[in-house]
């Protein structure tokens, strides 16, 4: 299918350049299956409340369309229903916006129920304002409940469906809410810690989850090529075993549609202990999709959250020659280039729960010597008369129990 892309150039520093987020555009068309034409951007102060961009420019567009052979114009903003409607209307062509697109694509990777359920919820959301004159379309969605009543029009019938499937789906979303707080406080309770992979789509998080966990979690170059949240557990270099979880990739202006739906899947990082944030080195605009992942944290109110900042994908950084930052963490989730860094890296974030001590261990509970090389590092290990004389870094959770143990509380 051939498109055409569509933007403003605002005049505002508050967004970021019509040059990267159309090149953004363009990935996200391109994942979806479409063969992208060509951009046409017009600059504005502000986006015209009828068609957002100017009657003049929708007339270039629709001239553009017709010579060659574009038959989806894609714009790179959020568009009004009134918007959407005049567009078709002036274009005779479908028209979709940058959250449409996006809202897409999640629903061709979602592979979960749960993943399923969250784009099912951000699609109907969505479109539940935007029903004025598109009663008939809606019969593709499937599912009822119940037969319209007297005088009921389709319209009418169709947001009552649409609200009941919404409930539905936040009651559905809820128990996975609850089933998650049950599997972390699980995780709490044998003092595990979690850190969540974060990053911008594409940023290589799920390459860099299989290379440092050995999973086979989907990996693909592509935007979104992953949505449904994967946990595994990873030994540290100091012995300490972490929980790795990887997170749906986030964007710029992520559609507050998704933020809403994905609240179970985003929840994962806001329960996390730490955040490890993965950034795409090789990317030009690299520093506009940090400061992105940013802004959602901050939303989800976890802007303090202790993090390390991991540049990946140096391996292609360095054939194209890009200028890296300073003093900065390198890896190549390809290459394995830099992964033993990082193991230490994550080792030292965590140092804030560990602390050294020294435990005498005697010969009736030589089990808690295995506890303490399963659980800790040893650094002194000393066979003395009528037991075992250690020093270990471990953190404090285990040292307590080591504690409570050798005090026969446990």
């Amino acid at each position: 299918m051939n498109c055409v892309l569509v933007g403003l150039d605002l005049d505002t520093s508050k967004e970021p350049p019509v040059g990267d987020t159309l090149s953004e555009l363009e990935g996200l068309a391109e994942t979806s299956g479409c063969c992208v034409i060509g951009q046409i951007i017009q600059k504005r102060a502000k986006p015209d409340t009828a068609f957002y961009i100017g009657r003049g420019k929708v007339d270039e567009v629709a001239e553009f369309c017709l010579l060659n052979d574009v038959s989806l114009v894609i714009f790179n903003g959020e568009l009004s229903p009134a918007q959407v409607r005049n567009l078709e209307q002036q274009l005779d062509l479908r028209v979709i916006d940058r959250t449409q697109l996006i809202l897409d694509i999640f629903a061709s990777r979602a592979r979960t129920r749960e993943g399923k359920m969250q784009v099912e919820l951000a699609q109907l959301r969505y479109l539940l304002p935007r029903l004025i004159g598109r009663g008939s379309e809606l019969s593709r969605l499937g599912g009822g409940i119940g037969t319209r009543g007297p005088g009921e029009t389709k319209l009418e019938t169709d947001r009552r469906r649409i609200r009941k499937r919404i409930a539905d789906l936040e009651a559905g979303l809820e128990l996975v809410r609850n089933q998650r707080s049950i599997l972390r406080r699980r995780r709490q309770s044998e003092a595990v810690p979690l850190l969540a992979l974060v990053g911008y789509t594409n940023a290589g998080k799920s390459t860099l989850m299989n290379a440092l966990t050995g999973a086979s979690v989907l990996a693909e170059d592509k935007l979104f090529a992953t949505l449904d949240p994967t946990a595994r557990r990873l030994v540290l270099t100091n012995n300490e075993t972490i929980i790795l979880t990887d997170t749906v990739g986030l964007i710029q202006r992520l559609p507050h549609h998704l933020v809403a739906a994905f609240r179970a899947t985003l929840e994962e990082v806001v329960a996390a202990d730490y955040i490890l944030h993965v950034i795409d080195v090789s990317h030009r605009a690299w520093e506009g999709q940090a400061e992105a992942v940013e802004q959602v944290l901050q939303s989800l109110g976890i802007g303090d959250k202790p993090r390390l900042e991991v540049f990946n994908k140096v391996d292609l950084a360095k054939q194209q020659d890009v200028e890296l930052p300073a003093r900065r963490l390198f890896v190549s989730a390809v290459t394995g280039e830099g992964l033993d860094d990082l193991k230490l890296a994550v080792a030292g974030l965590l140092t804030d729960r560990r602390s050294q001590q020294r435990y005498f261990v005697p010969l009736d509970q030589m089990h808690l010597v295995s506890m303490i090389h399963i659980h800790g590092r040893v650094l002194k290990e000393e066979f003395q008369e009528g037991g075992v004389l250690l020093e270990a870094e471990m953190s404090k959770v285990w040292h307590n129990r080591v504690r409570r143990a050798l005090n026969g509380e446990e």
